[in-house]
């Protein structure tokens, strides 16, 4: 079982890396052999263009997610965290300077 999850995610990611002009050289490799017409070969490279997009945006969603779970597993503070606190701090630092010079 892992081995072919294995594959489809290596699969999603050979396809997420397609480009544009890798897809068109392939199927014009395959309508130059004949095992694909011209039209057919339109098609394959609509279809991989389509597919390849899909798989990016797939991956790119599936990176995002390990990520956001390994920062939290981690505890790792985020951005946003950072800056309320350094807000909180400023709040406090003027507080104090205004007790003191009132003191």
């Amino acid at each position: 079982m892992f081995d072919i999850i294995k594959k489809v995610m290596l699969t999603g990611v050979g396809l997420a890396a397609m480009t544009k002009d890798k897809v068109e050289e392939l199927a014009g490799d395959l309508v130059k052999k004949g095992k694909l017409s011209e039209k057919d070969g339109r098609e394959l490279v609509d279809d991989l263009l389509e597919k390849s997009e899909k798989a990016k945006k797939d991956l790119e969603k599936d990176i995002e997610k390990v990520v956001k779970n390994t920062m939290k597993k981690m505890n790792l503070a985020r951005a946003e965290d950072l800056s309320s606190l350094t807000k909180q701090v400023k709040k406090l630092e003027q507080a104090l300077k205004e007790k003191d010079s009132q003191g």
